[in-house]
């Protein structure tokens, strides 16, 4: 069987964002959202998701403030995770270089507090921009995350597989990163989905809505058994989001694709199931002996 999750990353970024995801969220043309805590919007997307009582709220702990136009500081205002601006690091790799671990962590409990104090079940757990995944300077705080979500009792975006045709696959080593870090979540107990999908924030030389339409679509016949997840940053084709994130054109065509009758009906007919994180708490945790066994393989590996 085939199992799809889609996220909306960046719930509770801006006004733009949040009515899209609302809405994709109420149409439950979408899996989930992932809420972004120090940001602006927060406060709107929380009262929203109080007052319906969504049960499909995840948490996006951010630790970087990437676009000129919209800012935020950390909840515990540490200087190491601030830039000379005074606000969160705008790339992984001034995150990586400058900030405390004990302020990250410091920083990722905040973050779960302010969540929860709001009224929200917090339903998972995943990463704005990948900050905490060693990406940019090798300096990774994916034990540390993963520690966090077994004391949470949270499911974590990190995947156990590769896609081969997904751009993930292009990444060198990527395959062995993911087989220890989804060991290491299966020995603490964290349930993680198989397979993530990923596709470009930009749109790409020539690119179309129809292009990309047809190839998302196209993904979904290629989808592998067992529960994947991709994820979207859905937002209205509004003038405040024109003139203040990059690339906003892709986000509204995400926001579009998820409405399209062509999309939904395709995933019919590829025999794809749309599930939330909570298949994935109760499918996606690995046997724990299993886990640590291949962990333990993982470790002693030289090459």
């Amino acid at each position: 069987m085939k199992y799809l999750v889609i996220n909306c990353d960046d719930f509770g970024q801006s006004p733009a964002m949040n009515a899209a995801i609302m809405h994709l969220l109420e149409e439950r043309k979408v899996s989930s959202a992932t809420m972004m805590a120090p940001a602006p919007g927060f406060e709107e997307a929380a009262a929203w998701s109080r007052k319906r009582g969504q049960s499909n709220i995840g948490l996006h702990l951010t630790l970087t403030s990437e676009f000129d136009a919209i800012r935020w500081k950390s909840l515990t205002g540490d200087p190491s995770l601030h830039d000379e601006d005074g606000c969160m690091y705008k790339t992984v790799l001034e995150f990586e270089r400058g900030a405390n671990t004990k302020a990250v962590l410091k920083e990722l409990d905040a973050q779960y507090e302010l969540v929860r104090k709001h009224g929200i079940t917090i339903t998972h757990a995943d990463n704005h921009m990948g900050s905490l995944y060693g990406i940019a300077a090798g300096r990774s705080h994916i034990p540390q995350v993963l520690m966090k979500c077994a004391k949470w009792k949270l499911p974590f975006r990190i995947f156990r597989r590769v896609h081969e045709d997904d751009v993930l696959a292009t990444i060198d080593g990527v395959e062995r990163a993911a087989s220890k870090a989804s060991a290491l979540a299966g020995a603490l107990g964290v349930a993680v989905p198989d397979y993530l999908l990923s596709h470009p924030f930009e749109i790409v030389e020539g690119e179309t809505y129809e292009s990309f339409k047809q190839e998302i679509i196209a993904k979904l016949y290629r989808l592998p058994e067992g529960i994947s997840e991709t994820y979207i940053h859905p937002g209205l084709d509004d003038p405040a989001m024109h003139a203040s994130i990059p690339h906003w054109e892709k986000r509204v065509w995400e926001y579009r694709l998820m409405l399209d009758d062509d999309m939904h009906a395709a995933m019919k007919d590829a025999g794809v199931t749309l599930v939330d994180y909570s298949y994935i708490a109760e499918h996606g945790r690995e046997p724990r002996l299993h886990a640590m066994w291949r962990l333990a393989a993982e470790l002693l590996r030289r090459t």
